[in-house]
């Protein structure tokens, strides 16, 4: 009997509570309420379950109906959201969005447009990677991703198309501890040389061979930021760190920025590009997102922005 469940049983049902009663479902769904009634009455006998107390002047639910009307809402919506995501599949939207970001680039800013590409494309689930260097390449040339937000690896390979996004301030810095932060003026690349710098380092081997922004000789290689964070907090040793990511700790004492030789006071620009093969490029839904990331610099205020190309934070 539990076979012969209809969805339209289903969508009764959850009018009929929704509405509050057989006839006010009825009115909504252009039925007569004899019609609302016998389908009540019917989807009751094939579950084995009374849904409604009807004794009062409305119907009322059950306690077990109250149980099932969760389960009945729970395979509409499925129901609904498999033909939305169809119909965007026949149109070309993505069945999945999947991309991958620079570990650089401020979550905060993506999260904010993840909220409104909800909102805008509920059928399409997103899969984000978070990424440093040759990493937030890979999976694009894998295509395993339809686009990388990439900033840390300052040479592409070829096959690959990059539009801008926006720039990121990149900030020298160590624990206010250590004593590089005690250097008067200028901090010659001499005196770095006597001190460990904390590099980021390559989860792939996009980069294998080659160094960017390593200024000493003594180095510790970590594979994630946010121990290079804790590692700077420490005074383990010094390094770059993105400013958005450190702005508290500056503001607060624990880390200060270095003035280094040949380095711009203030700190580095590094350009963030989103990244995809020049023969699949995304389809709707990433074309909207790399759009709307790049309109979100135009908000200085809003959470974990970052600089119009061409300026430092």
């Amino acid at each position: 009997m539990l076979d012969g469940l209809s969805l339209d049983q289903l969508r009764i049902f959850e009018a009929a509570v929704d509405e509050g009663s057989f006839s006010a479902a009825a009115r909504k769904l252009r039925r007569t309420q004899s019609a609302v009634s016998e389908t009540m009455a019917n989807l009751e006998a094939q579950l084995g379950v009374v849904l409604f107390d009807r004794s009062g002047r409305y119907p009322r639910l059950t306690t077990e109906g109250t149980v099932l009307l969760a389960d009945a809402r729970a395979i509409v919506a499925g129901v609904n959201g498999l033909k939305a995501r169809a119909k965007g599949i026949a149109g070309g939207l993505e069945p999945e969005l999947t991309a991958v970001i620079d570990v650089f680039f401020p979550i905060a800013a993506f999260a904010e447009v993840a909220r409104e590409f909800r909102e805008g494309f509920s059928a399409t689930p997103l899969r984000l990677y978070v990424e440093a260097l040759g990493a937030t390449v890979q999976p694009v040339m894998d295509g395993r991703a339809s686009f990388g937000l990439v900033g840390s690896l300052p040479t592409l390979p070829a096959g690959l198309t990059a539009e801008r996004i926006a720039n990121v301030a990149f900030v020298m810095v160590a624990a206010s501890g250590h004593p590089l932060a005690a250097h008067h003026g200028r901090i010659p690349k001499a005196a770095l040389a006597e001190h460990v710098q904390l590099v980021l380092t390559d989860r792939s081997d996009l980069s294998a061979g080659r160094e960017f922004g390593v200024m000493s000789p003594s180095t510790w290689r970590l594979s994630d930021l946010f121990a290079k964070h804790a590692f700077l907090l420490s005074g383990l040793g010094w390094g770059g760190m993105p400013l958005h990511t450190v702005r508290q700790d500056l503001d607060e004492g624990r880390l200060v920025i270095l003035s280094i030789e040949d380095v711009p006071e203030g700190g580095l620009s590094l350009p963030m590009s989103a990244v995809y093969r020049t023969s699949e490029p995304p389809g709707p839904a990433g074309r909207w997102m790399i759009e709307r990331l790049k309109r979100c610099t135009d908000d200085p205020s809003s959470p974990g922005s970052v600089s119009k190309p061409g300026t430092i934070s």
